[in-house]
C-alpha cells in the first residue's frame, strides 16, 4: 500500500497524507513506518490511539524494526511528540491524525531540528488544510499583507493580498484517493504560493496498476469556486491561475496528440520579427473554445450571446481550450478531467449548473484575457502562435517574437510550441510581455 509514495519517504522528504476517513491514510503510513525502518534508519512511531502498531505491550510485526511510544491520552499527543526527539533520537518521526494546534506547533519544532516527519493530518485536500487555522502551520501559515500603491500595480493586484507566513512544515503533501492512487504536491512551498496568488500548481497523480507499477502523470487541477484565501473580490469563479505561463512558475504541459496544422484556407498575417512590429500589429477577432462537461450548451450558448462573446462548443479535450464543469462533476475526477491534465488544458469549476454561474464565468473570461489595448485577442494569439512554429519548421527562421498577449493567451502560445517540439519563452513586462518561440 505504501509503494506508490515510498520513494518519497526514503528520500528524507517530510510527508503530510491527507484523505477521508477511511481510505488507507493509517495503513500507508504503517507501511511507510516498516518501509523507512528497514532503510536502517531509527523511526519512532508516536501511537495515541494504538491504530499503528496495536493495543498490546508487544508492537505488532507490521511496524517492522520501528519503535513505539504509546501516548496515555490523545490530549498528550504534542508532549509525546517532543519527548520523542529529546530523548530517542530519532531520525524519523511518524505521527497519526495531527488535529490540534499544539500538534502543529510540535511538528514545527520536530522539523526544525532536523528530524523527518511522516503525519497524517484531518482534510482531503491541501485547500482545505489552508483553510484550517488550526493546521494551516502545517504548510507555512497565511498573513495579510498590505501593499503600496506602487507595488500593487506592478502586481497587478489588489493592496491586501495574503502570502505565506514561514516555510511548510512538511515538503511534501499527499491526498489520497484510494488505495492504489493519490495526488502528489512535491513542493508545497511552491504549490500555497500558487494558491494564494491565484494560480494552480499542477500536482502529480500516481496510480498502481494491476502488475504492482506505479503510473505517474499530471492530476487535472481547478480550485474550487469561492475558496476564501483567494485575493479576489468574490464571484462565482476564480481559475485565472490555470493560464499563467512559463516565467511565473508553471511549465507547459504537452498533449499527446501531435500539432495540428493551420486550418486550409486561412490567410496568414505576416509574423512580427522585431518589439516595434508586434506592438503595431492589430489585435484580431476573438473566439474561446469551451467543452462544457456537466454544464448546460444551451445555458451557455445563451450566456455567451448576451455578454457579446464568440464561444464555440467543442466536442472534445483536443479541441477545447478551456474544459467547464460544476463542483460535483470535477470531484468525480472522471476520465475527461484526466485527460484535460494530461492535455494541458485549463479547468474551470462552477458551484452549480446556473445560468448566473456560466455568466459569471464568461465575465471572468473576458476580463482575463483582456490585454492593454482593451481588446480581447485569444484567436490572433493562437494563429500567430501557428503561423510561427509553421515558419520556424519550414525554415524560414530560426526564431520568431509573438505580439504581446495576455497570460491566458501566452499559456496557449507555449503549449502550441510545445507540440511542435520548439522552446518558448515569455519576454519583456506587463503589459507587452510577449512570446519568443525559437528552435531547440
Amino acid at each position: 500500500s505504501a509503494r506508490v509514495i515510498e520513494d518519497l519517504a526514503l528520500a528524507g522528504n517530510s510527508v503530510l497524507l491527507l484523505g477521508r476517513p477511511g481510505v488507507g491514510k493509517t495503513t500507508i503510513l504503517r507501511e511507510l513506518a516498516r518501509v523507512v525502518a528497514g532503510a536502517d534508519k531509527r523511526v519512532v512511531i508516536v501511537d495515541t490511539s494504538n491504530e499503528i502498531a496495536g493495543d498490546g505491550d508487544i508492537p505488532h510485526p507490521a511496524i517492522g524494526h520501528a519503535r513505539r511510544m504509546q501516548v496515555r491520552t490523545p490530549a498528550a499527543q504534542h508532549a509525546v511528540m517532543i519527548e520523542a526527539v529529546e530523548n530517542h533520537m530519532p531520525q524519523v518521526i511518524i505521527v497519526d491524525e495531527m488535529g490540534t494546534e499544539l500538534e502543529a506547533a510540535a511538528a514545527r519544532t520536530i522539523a526544525e531540528r532536523g528530524v523527518q516527519l511522516i503525519a497524517t493530518a484531518h482534510g482531503n485536500t491541501l485547500e482545505n488544510l489552508l483553510a484550517n487555522p488550526t493546521l494551516s502551520d502545517l504548510v507555512g501559515g497565511i498573513q495579510t499583507v498590505t501593499l503600496s500603491d506602487e507595488e500593487a500595480r506592478r502586481r497587478r493586484t489588489q493592496k491586501t493580498i495574503l502570502e505565506r507566513k514561514a516555510p511548510p512544515t512538511f515538503t511534501v503533501l499527499v491526498e489520497i484517493q484510494s488505495w492504489n492512487k493519490v495526488t502528489v504536491h512535491t513542493d508545497v512551498a511552491r504549490t500555497v504560493d500558487a494558491i494564494l496568488r491565484g494560480r494552480t500548481a499542477v500536482p502529480e497523480l500516481r496510480e498502481l496498476d494491476e502488475h504492482g507499477a506505479v503510473r505517474r502523470s499530471k492530476a487535472p487541477t481547478a480550485r474550487e469556486p469561492g475558496f476564501p484565501l483567494a485575493p479576489f473580490g468574490g464571484g462565482p469563479m476564480r481559475e485565472r491561475g490555470s493560464f499563467s505561463d512559463q516565467e511565473a512558475g508553471d511549465e507547459p504541459t504537452p498533449r499527446s496528440e501531435p500539432w495540428r496544422q493551420r486550418a486550409p484556407g486561412r490567410t496568414r498575417e505576416p509574423e512580427p520579427t522585431t518589439l516595434a512590429q508586434a506592438e503595431a500589429m492589430p489585435p484580431s477577432r476573438p473566439t474561446l473554445r469551451v467543452l462544457p462537461f456537466g454544464v448546460s450548451r444551451e445555458r451557455l450558448e445563451e450566456a455567451a450571446a448576451s455578454a457579446g462573446m464568440n464561444v464555440d462548443l467543442a466536442s472534445a479535450v483536443g479541441e477545447a481550450d478551456v474544459l467547464l464543469t460544476t463542483k460535483a462533476h470535477f470531484r468525480r475526477r472522471s476520465r475527461v478531467l484526466e485527460e484535460a491534465g494530461e492535455r494541458g488544458v485549463p479547468v474551470f469549476v462552477l458551484r452549480r449548473n446556473t445560468p448566473g454561474q456560466i455568466t459569471g464565468f464568461l465575465e471572468e473570461m473576458g476580463a482575463e484575457h483582456t490585454d492593454a489595448t482593451g481588446e480581447n485577442d485569444l484567436a490572433g494569439g493562437r494563429n500567430d502562435a501557428e503561423d510561427g512554429v509553421e515558419r520556424i519548421l519550414a525554415g524560414e527562421a530560426n526564431a520568431v517574437t509573438l505580439r504581446p498577449q495576455s497570460s491566458f493567451v501566452r499559456r496557449i502560445q507555449h503549449r502550441i510550441a510545445e507540440q511542435a517540439r520548439l522552446r518558448s519563452r515569455s519576454e519583456g513586462r506587463e503589459p507587452h510581455r510577449r512570446v519568443t518561440i525559437r528552435r531547440g
